[in-house]
């Protein structure tokens, strides 16, 4: 598996009109809605869901906002650099402002911990990271996305 796989050219956004993490997960919603069908309420209510468990950002400016869908036939990301870092409740307290949204179907099992770890390993690359906060454009964000792996696998 690799990034090309669950993420469309099409998911990236570059945006600066988000300042609260409820906005954030209606943004996400709304792209997944876009992708997958469903109507973003559904999509916003279970990212929310997930949410309570416990917050979904990892540190370092990053988060990893996830939920299982019903009627999903695969897993999906989003991705969003946000112009303007917001509160996200994450383990180190730091705003963030790179977000990878995963959405799979409710019965996957191990292919959706695969995406998360797979997600998670890539936006841990602390040079990536700077070179996709660096860039605004939605085709040069992809393309560091989905050639970051493949590049690091070779």
């Amino acid at each position: 598996m690799d990034l090309a796989t669950i993420l469309r050219p099409q998911a990236v956004k570059h945006v600066s009109d988000i300042s609260s993490k409820k906005r954030l997960m209606q943004a996400v919603a709304e792209m997944a809605s876009d992708l997958t069908g469903l109507t973003s309420s559904y999509i916003s209510a279970a990212l929310l869901d997930r949410e309570n468990l416990g917050p979904t950002g990892f540190g370092h400016g990053v988060a990893l906002p996830h939920a299982r869908l019903e009627d999903l036939t695969g897993v999906q990301g989003v991705f969003l650099k946000l112009e303007h870092p917001i509160d996200f409740d994450s383990v180190d307290r730091r705003p963030v402002d790179l977000v990878f949204a995963l959405f799979a179907p409710e019965e996957a099992g191990t292919e959706h911990l695969k995406a998360l770890a797979l997600v998670s390993r890539t936006l841990r690359d602390s040079v990536l990271c700077e070179k996709l906060r660096a860039n605004s454009d939605v085709g040069t964000l992809y393309s560091l996305l989905t050639e970051a792996r493949a590049t690091q696998a070779a």
